[in-house]
């Protein structure tokens, strides 16, 4: 049963960057669609990034050329680095693995990790 470890959240100011981690046990990463995703207080979770099996990735709009998302063969790792923070990417960061390759753009999701806070203030 895979388990997922998000980290490398943090506080940082607008215009910053952070890189977040998540390690996986139980699965390679590597045949697998994986994603992140945010939830913020008092909204719903709501997608970031996805990459599949063939390393094709997708992008919700908020994401869309400040995060890049790939995987970390050597660590066995799903990565995402974010570049040009706003105060509205504050949220609990989430990654997920769902066991085939192709990514949707559904949130259905077979294993979660636990969540890595990001807080950007302005």
């Amino acid at each position: 049963q895979a388990q997922l470890l998000e980290s490398g959240g943090g506080s940082v100011q607008a215009g910053g960057s952070l890189t977040l981690s998540c390690a996986i046990s139980g699965y390679t990463v590597s045949p697998y669609c994986m994603g992140w995703f945010r939830q913020a207080p008092g909204k719903e979770r709501e997608g970031v990034a996805t990459i599949d099996g063939g390393l094709g990735t997708k992008y919700w709009d908020s994401a869309k050329g400040r995060f890049t998302i790939s995987k970390d063969f050597s660590k066995n790792a799903l990565i995402l680095q974010m570049t040009n923070l706003k105060p509205e990417d504050t949220a609990m960061y989430y990654c997920a693995i769902v066991l085939r390759s192709a990514c949707t753009w559904s949130l259905n999701y077979d294993r979660w990790g636990q969540g890595t806070q990001v807080t950007v203030s302005s």
